[in-house]
């Protein structure tokens, strides 16, 4: 059966919420509808980047010591107001929604731990929503010594089976962290994070120019990449570890950046995204055949002409192009995996984050 489900996506960019409505029974995508954004204030993202300092020392999911208190009640507002403007838009009542996907926004996460932490309360979400919402769709992989990310792999397949293309096929989501889908057929699903997407490149400007970040690769286009810089960069650990592997937003936060001007530290951050993403290739059972690009990244064409160089000869192309949507593909998903969480169908597989056996998510909460 078909259910109407609404997904919640806040990322790691710290942005904003992105919002969806997607028709799906939890194994087939029926139809895509609408989508709308929130974008968080100044204040907020403020906010948010004092959590994200905070939260380096929690060792519990569900503390919420000093400033992440007043950050979850935060994110918890803006969600609720992102949905309430989303349905009075798109003229939706409450009763025409079965269920809302709300992922939370990441404060910390270290799998390795067994500990991933999401703020944001459901409960008070979906009181002042009025409709039922599933959320904490990590907890459970991370517990069973899952990776706990990414979790998008599942709707990427669903995605891509209707597109009727031979040869794998790679997803590419660019957002805070860049992660990969490996989709060869129906039977193989891989997918890791690769290393940074906007995140050191967002911080970069926001600290030399007080940008929250490159609109459309405009500056990186105007600089020369540090090559050797890159090179060493390139050299991390994370890069030669097998699939699946997952990232926090700040794993390479501690690179030492040299004294760029603004142009030449762009680019070189750009391609270091684009390179990262590339250096997956060799870890995967054969190099798919077309790429495609989703998440916030593939709005920066310096990013995308950077991938088509490193992914050659395999096309590039953007979500977008295929009548997808870039902005509105994690919000989506995380309405598809509401709908399987409910289903109890599995969210996460032993080759998309290391878990034992394929698992299921998510706990619900009612209005």
């Amino acid at each position: 059966m078909m259910m109407t489900a609404i997904g919640l996506m806040s990322g790691t960019s710290l942005d904003g919420v992105d919002v969806a409505l997607i028709k799906t029974d939890g194994r087939r995508v029926g139809a895509l509808g609408p989508s709308g954004y929130r974008p968080y204030t100044e204040t907020e993202r403020s906010l948010l980047r004092q959590a994200l300092a905070e939260a380096v020392q929690l060792t519990a999911r569900d503390a919420r010591p000093g400033v992440l208190a007043e950050a979850e009640r935060a994110v918890t507002i803006a969600h609720a107001e992102a949905v309430a403007a989303f349905v009075a838009q798109n003229r939706l009542s409450p009763g025409s929604v079965d269920i809302v996907g709300f992922h939370g926004q990441t404060v910390l996460h270290r799998p390795a731990e067994k500990l991933t932490v999401q703020i944001g309360d459901a409960k008070a979400l979906a009181k002042a929503i009025r409709i039922p919402v599933v959320c904490d769709f990590r907890a459970a992989d991370v517990a069973a010594g899952g990776q706990g990310a990414p979790l998008v792999p599942v709707y990427h397949r669903a995605l891509a089976q209707s597109l009727g293309r031979d040869g794998p096929i790679g997803v590419i989501n660019v957002g805070g962290v860049s992660n990969v889908t490996y989709i060869d057929g129906t039977d193989t699903l891989i997918a890791c994070d690769t290393g940074p997407g906007n995140a050191l490149l967002d911080d970069f400007m926001f600290r030399t120019l007080g940008k929250p970040f490159d609109c459309e690769g405009r500056l990186a286009s105007q600089g020369v990449i540090d090559q050797a810089w890159l090179t060493e960069a390139l050299q991390h650990p994370f890069f030669a570890k097998p699939t699946p592997k997952s990232l926090d937003r700040n794993d390479f936060a501690n690179l030492t950046l040299r004294d760029w001007s603004p142009a030449d530290g762009a680019a070189t951050l750009t391609a270091f995204t684009a390179r990262a993403i590339a250096a997956v290739q060799p870890l995967l059972p054969k190099p798919p055949q077309s790429w495609i690009v989703t998440g916030g990244g593939a709005r920066n064409l310096t990013l995308m002409r950077m991938l088509r160089e490193a992914l050659a000869p395999a096309s590039v192309e953007s979500a977008d192009a295929l009548g997808w949507s870039a902005d509105a593909m994690e919000a989506q998903a995380f309405g598809f995996l509401a709908t399987r969480g409910l289903k109890g169908l599995p969210l996460s597989y032993p080759a998309t984050t290391g878990v034992a056996f394929p698992m299921t998510g998510g706990l619900l909460a009612r209005p």
